[in-house]
């Protein structure tokens, strides 16, 4: 009985013809993609290719690392919009990419809908039906797989540069995560999915390096499989220098052409020292972390009449709950070369300096503020970092942005920024050597657009002092520091003197309130 009603059914061309147009709404069709390279912020114009992490023919997915890109020393990961194979790479490594020029092509494949199809056959509309009918493959030919079960296949994540990405599509917890690019990268490193922490414990539900560190600590927590212990090298292993190790190669080798002059002393910080918890029982509340604020209730608002003055909000890298010396000593460096002008000049551009009534006569550019840089040892390498017009801030400001700082240093792949590395540097570089070793001197070096000086900093010691007490001595604390000035620019004189003034504001740190912080 059932036979005469299935052969009436196959009999039938339009039943024939409707289920063999199905399978073309599943077609796809291969597409080359170029990606082009984003604007990164900050007013960047072009970048320099470092490291490609795919080669040609390569097989990526959405968000899988393409390439490497830095400007200004600022390191950036380029990752992939697109599911598909890598087939040319139009930038080699070490050359300059611009701003929406092409970094690469890519092979996707791309769905084809009834409608794209029709519109690029049309002729295909005005075919008889019969003609349908002959190409027809017979019932036996399997169809399209169905579903196994009645829950729709989830929807694959798009990359945000995808062009097929829109706003107006249902978002997943991958949709709502909000967190900052070095966060993303070491989440990926670790294999750790965004989407299951949202939200984060950061303001506004932003995910912070501490959610991803808490949900790894889960996962070692449980039972895993140990990899084998790497064994022990037994072989010479010859590996090429990163981008920025290698800058300072080259840096290193032109500060030959810089002749040092050094200069190296100890500055008695026994005052400072007894001043800090004082300045550390005082640190204004909008630097202070939310757990550490007092949040006693006001009988009296200050702002009842007129709002008092606020500094704004204050990022959490920012935040600190106690002093260091360094900014102290950043500080007192800074009026220091308030009063030497030479301290805040640097050597003027070839360039720059077509005013001088002789060209070939090198000049020097006086800044009207103080200008220092601090040397920063990253996990990617070593950089140098700018705090600009030093002398205009507090001492609690300069702690705030040195915490700043070395918090984008901690980031991998570096988070420093043109902002905090200007082309113009500053005039005098502080090595903070004293806090990993306990070294009391060291010969920190020059190199050219460095600025006029260099100091290294010990590690603070206490000492006696057969000098104090009349004759009896005293128990002081002592912190050497060592020196070294460009020579074609500063004389030894000038830099002994220029460390005297220096150390009167380091000894006796209650200057600092007569001049007014």
């Amino acid at each position: 009985m059932l036979v005469r009603p299935l052969r009436r059914l196959l009999g039938r061309p339009l039943a024939i013809s409707y289920f063999h147009t199905t399978p073309n709404s599943w077609a796809t069709r291969k597409v080359i993609k170029k990606f082009k390279l984003a604007d990164i912020g900050e007013g960047i114009t072009e970048c320099e290719v470092v490291k490609w992490s795919v080669k040609t023919q390569t097989t990526i997915q959405s968000f899988d690392p393409l390439c490497e890109v830095q400007s200004d020393k600022a390191s950036v990961e380029i990752t992939s919009p697109f599911d598909g194979v890598v087939k040319e790479l139009l930038v080699k490594e070490g050359e300059i990419a611009k701003v929406g020029s092409g970094l690469c092509l890519i092979e996707i494949d791309e769905e084809e809908s009834e409608a794209e199809q029709s519109t690029n056959s049309p002729k295909a509309e005005h075919k008889p039906s019969q003609s349908l009918e002959d190409r027809a493959t017979p019932m036996e030919t399997l169809p399209p797989p169905l579903p196994l079960s009645d829950t729709p296949s989830p929807t694959r994540r798009l990359h945000p540069l995808d062009p097929s990405n829109s706003s107006e599509k249902s978002s997943s917890n991958l949709d709502r995560v909000f967190a900052a690019p070095s966060v993303r990268y070491f989440a990926r490193q670790n294999g750790v999915d965004l989407g299951l922490l949202v939200p984060g414990s950061g303001k506004g539900g932003r995910i912070e390096k501490k959610d991803v560190e808490a949900a790894i600590v889960g996962v070692r927590d449980a039972p895993v499989q140990h990899a084998p212990i790497q064994q022990q090298q037994r072989e010479e292993v010859v590996v090429e220098l990163g981008r920025t190790r290698y800058g300072m190669w080259k840096a290193m080798v032109k500060s030959l052409e810089i002749p040092h002059f050094g200069y190296s002393t100890t500055l008695d910080i026994t005052a400072l020292h007894e001043m800090l918890p004082t300045l550390n029982a005082h640190i204004p509340s909008h630097y202070l972390p939310e757990k550490s604020k007092d949040l006693l209730p006001q009988s009296i608002n200050p702002s009842a009449l007129y709002p008092a003055p606020s500094p704004g909000p204050i990022p959490d890298s920012q935040h600190y709950s106690r002093l260091t010396y360094l900014p102290i000593l950043v500080k007192t460096l800074s009026k220091a070369m308030v009063e030497w002008p030479i301290f805040r000049s640097s050597i003027t551009p070839p360039s720059s300096s077509s005013s001088s009534s002789d060209p070939s006569k090198p000049t020097l550019t006086i800044r009207p503020n103080a200008d220092i840089s601090i040397a920063l040892s990253t996990p990617t390498g070593l950089y140098s970092p700018t705090l600009q017009s030093v002398n205009t801030h507090s001492i609690y400001s300069i702690a705030a942005q040195l915490k700043h700082l070395s918090h984008l240093g901690r980031q991998t792949p570096c988070a420093l920024t043109p902002k905090e590395m200007p082309k113009r540097g500053g005039t005098i570089t502080i090595s903070n050597v004293g806090a990993i070793g306990a070294g009391d001197f060291a010969s920190p070096v020059l190199v050219p657009g460095g600025g006029v000086a260099i100091v290294a900093i010990g590690r603070a010691k206490w000492v006696w002092d057969v000098d104090r007490g009349d004759g009896k001595g005293e128990r002081r604390l002592k912190l050497g520091v060592s020196w070294s000035g460009d020579h074609r620019v500063v004389e030894g004189a000038e830099l002994a003197a220029f460390v005297e003034s220096w150390r009167g504001f380091v000894e006796v740190p209650q200057r600092l309130i007569a001049e007014g912080i």
